[in-house]
């Protein structure tokens, strides 16, 4: 059946609010819950995933001036209920938007450039400012004002992907969270520091709309698989020609997978380079350590 994952599945998704801009430079607001990461690592930005319906105020707005955030609620009866009111297919946004009660503020960038962003929510937990990657999979030429359907041929990852359905590749720009949030992130999260993030199961009757609050975070702890000296020495050996490690240096990165030693070397060899260093020693990685803390501190 169509939407399966509605229909077919109990399947869990976040809740968000997606601001645009209008083509009078107002911001629209909509719910929508297929959104996911998409780049995460390896290229020189990240993304997220959004589908949707390629008629909605969303999608036309993203197809005109390619500019989004994703603000991400909490679980409140009220912030749900102000989802809700604005999720009904075919209000205008000058029906719904008088009627909303979200709270909404300058963007950043915004202030910061001068260029024309959607607002973002006051209230949000988070929110990530994001730029369709238009170029992405032949999309360039897609534009808004096709409300009925669109005519093929259709892509296949990126821009209009079907007569009715769309899926925008978003660059993230920036991520903006309350500062209570961030800290733990920097600092180590608890159970207690998790925010109050709904999860809801889409339309799975013809009357409601389900959600699920937070409850109290479970941790279970992670295996610790600690490599041999002797197999992180091996890969040491071949990191770098010039730049060594002592065994002391190595001890300390024996609980690093496997999978990401190599990464974890390089970056320790860059700094050997930079700082004329070529024998690291155990006080070396503190300072590494440190260094990369602090860098994800300010970010």
């Amino acid at each position: 059946m169509d939407n399966f994952y509605q229909t077919s599945l109990f399947f869990p998704m976040p809740t968000v609010i997606i601001s645009t801009l209008c083509e009078d430079g107002t911001t629209s607001l909509g719910p929508y819950s297929l959104v996911q990461p998409y780049y995460v690592a390896g290229k020189d930005y990240y993304a997220m995933l959004l589908c949707c319906r390629n008629s909605s105020n969303t999608a036309q707005n993203i197809l005109r001036n390619g500019k989004c955030a994703l603000n991400f609620i909490d679980d409140s009866k009220k912030s749900f209920h102000e989802a809700v009111k604005l999720s009904w297919p075919g209000d205008k946004p000058s029906d719904k938007m008088p009627r909303c009660n979200f709270r909404l503020e300058k963007s950043q960038i915004e202030e910061q450039t001068g260029e024309k962003r959607p607002m973002v929510l006051t209230d949000a937990i988070q929110a990530i400012e994001c730029t369709w990657m238009r170029s992405l999979d032949g999309a360039d030429a897609d534009q808004p004002g096709q409300l009925s359907g669109y005519e093929g041929p259709y892509h296949d990852f990126n821009g209009i992907t079907s007569k009715f359905g769309a899926h925008f590749i978003l660059r993230v720009d920036r991520i903006l969270m309350k500062k209570r949030y961030s800290d733990a992130i920097i600092n180590g999260v608890r159970a207690c520091d998790f925010p109050p993030l709904p999860v809801d199961y889409g339309y799975r009757d013809s009357k409601n709309f389900w959600y699920h609050k937070k409850r109290r975070m479970r941790a279970e702890l992670l295996q610790v698989r600690k490599a041999s000296l002797e197999s992180v020495r091996y890969a040491a050996d071949r990191a770098d020609d010039k730049v060594k490690f002592t065994d002391d240096a190595l001890q300390t990165i024996l609980g690093v997978p496997r999978v990401f030693l190599p990464v974890v070397l390089k970056g320790c060899v860059s700094w050997a380079k930079e700082n004329n260093v070529t024998l690291i020693t155990a006080e070396h990685m503190k300072i590494i350590n440190d260094k990369r803390a602090k860098e994800k501190a300010k970010k």
